[in-house]
């Protein structure tokens, strides 16, 4: 599972990274949250003859999807991963895997260690970040809903895989990253079927990643500065020998009245 992550990287290093002809500003951000909105880039790499633009395109979603077909947002559950094993054949997923994958921009994320059952120790936070820093693509799967009243909003969910060596101590899913050379074959979903593209769906591989234990200021959204990256010293930082339990408790979740980065 994927609950927070971060987009600390400048605008540059977006647009510089996914090759897009254009980008608006936005700040970093710590901590971003469920409902909260979150940049994505989406359309794939058809070039002309001759043409070395690409049609890729940044745009805000709200972390968490809603299928074309839910009557009511409210009754329906908040759809912020997708386990990518089974995406192309649930019906929340199945039409956004063929025809709307996307690519979630991030400078890492966020992941709980659940201690043993009865333990009276409280779960533990760790920043995970590429190793080399700089930005990581999540594959993610977007939905545009339409309301009864016609209001349009975008919305997205992150594709989440197995653990690799660095975060399965830690916890048993992961965001499944894509690297730059994928990226179009990724978004072409004119030409690229799920089970064309199934093999990225993996684990990034072992060493790409670096696990950061920090403290609990992650825990509540409003804290949305640096410090909630800050390393805890000291042999309590290091992460678990064995990996967590599948249930865990949940991150308090954003209000969600806001689709701006400012």
């Amino acid at each position: 599972m994927c609950g927070r992550f971060s987009l600390t990287a400048t605008p540059e290093e977006v647009q510089e990274l996914f090759g897009l002809e254009e980008i608006e500003g936005f700040p970093p951000r710590y901590n971003i949250a469920p409902t909260q909105p979150i940049l994505i880039v989406a359309g794939d790499l058809r070039r002309a003859e001759g043409d070395n633009r690409t049609n890729r395109r940044a745009l805000l979603a709200r972390w968490g999807f809603l299928p074309g077909w839910v009557k009511d947002p409210n009754d329906f559950p908040l759809l912020i991963n997708a386990r990518s094993e089974t995406a192309a054949e649930k019906a929340s997923f199945r039409a956004a895997m063929r025809h709307r994958r996307v690519l979630v921009a991030a400078s890492g994320f966020y992941e709980w260690h659940r201690p043993p059952k009865g333990s009276k120790q409280k779960s533990t936070p760790y920043w995970i970040r590429p190793s080399g820093g700089g930005v990581v693509a999540f594959a993610g799967l977007m939905e545009t809903y339409v309301s009864a009243d016609g209001t349009e909003i975008d919305t997205a969910a992150i594709l989440t895989v197995g653990p690799n060596a660095e975060v399965a101590p830690i916890h048993d899913r992961m965001p499944v990253v894509i690297r730059p050379e994928d990226f179009s074959r990724w978004l072409d979903c004119l030409n690229q079927e799920p089970r064309h593209v199934a093999d990225l769906m993996a684990p990034a591989p072992d060493g790409y990643f670096e696990a950061i234990r920090v403290s609990d200021l992650v825990n509540k959204v409003a804290n949305s500065g640096p410090e909630v990256q800050k390393p805890v010293e000291g042999a309590e930082a290091e992460p678990a020998a064995a990996p967590a339990a599948k249930k865990r408790s949940k991150p308090s979740k954003a209000p969600s009245d806001q689709m701006k980065l400012l």
